[in-house]
């Protein structure tokens, strides 16, 4: 019989650890009782009565448009700031630039949050402009804080990007602009889609932020769930959870699946040459 390693143990037990509190999360979302910790036989009412709530079916939408619509900008600025990083020569105006950019990235989001506050209030004295707090507020707020780990994955990806290919776009006679969204961009593609899942999964999990920035009928749903906590954790909110894992999951296994079938079409083409 073989002999499990311990590299093979500290993985089983990491996997537990990591993924038990989510089982018993699942199982617990088919509670029939009203109390979470009773268990009062099997029952999907929950999933029922989640359908029934306004307010949070309100409110996965709209963190679902401030996340799309947060990580579409928050790719805009992250990559110009990235070429900005990589491509400009060395000076004071690029290193104060990179600082102010990375920031964000070790900043308490208290204080990000509570710095936005204080910027739309005052341009709404000054300027007239926002009236209100609401979705648009939320998604500049997000647009800002998401930009900087955007900026930090497109950057480090240019920095690997062979410039001879574009040097050599722009001895053919294209424009900077050309060179830039016909050779440099396909090639930091895999970049920029993965700092567009990075921003939306973190526009769509804030609450801090959000919780600074949001007004009246701009309510996220981390804002929903964690005031439904304040007040007792209700099985609604397991059910929603349970659909969250789901969902997230079925994305991860159709990526996997689509990134599978793809390095078997690269390796095919590599034998047959």
């Amino acid at each position: 019989m073989r002999k499990l390693g311990f590299s093979t143990i500290m993985l089983w037990v990491g996997l537990v650890f990591l993924y038990l509190p989510m089982l018993i999360l699942v199982i617990y979302s088919f509670n029939a009782s009203k109390l979470v910790t009773v268990w009062g036989g099997w029952s999907g009412k929950w999933y029922a009565e989640l359908l029934k709530d306004e307010q949070i079916i309100d409110a996965v939408f709209t963190s679902l448009a401030i996340a799309f619509y947060s990580s579409c900008m928050a790719v805009i600025l992250g990559t110009m700031a990235a070429f900005v990083m990589t491509r400009f020569r060395h000076s004071w105006a690029k290193m104060t630039l990179s600082n102010m950019i990375t920031a964000p990235l070790v900043m308490p989001e208290v204080i990000t949050g509570l710095s936005l506050l204080l910027l739309f209030v005052h341009m709404s004295d000054l300027l007239g402009w926002p009236t209100e707090r609401g979705m648009t507020t939320v998604w500049i707020a997000h647009s800002t804080f998401c930009a900087a780990y955007v900026a930090v994955v497109v950057s480090s990806r240019l920095r690997e990007v062979d410039r001879s290919v574009e040097e050599a776009a722009l001895d053919l006679g294209a424009t900077p602009l050309q060179s830039f969204f016909l050779v440099t961009v396909p090639m930091i593609t895999p970049a920029l889609v993965s700092g567009w899942l990075l921003a939306f999964s973190l526009s769509l999990d804030d609450l801090v932020i959000a919780s600074f920035t949001s007004g009246p009928g701009s309510t996220t749903l981390p804002m929903v769930v964690f005031s439904s906590v304040r007040l007792g954790v209700s099985p609604k909110i397991n059910a929603l959870a349970t659909l969250i894992i789901l969902a997230v999951s079925l994305v991860a296994l159709i990526a996997w699946y689509v990134a599978h079938r793809s390095h078997k079409r690269s390796m095919a083409k590599m034998n047959e040459g």
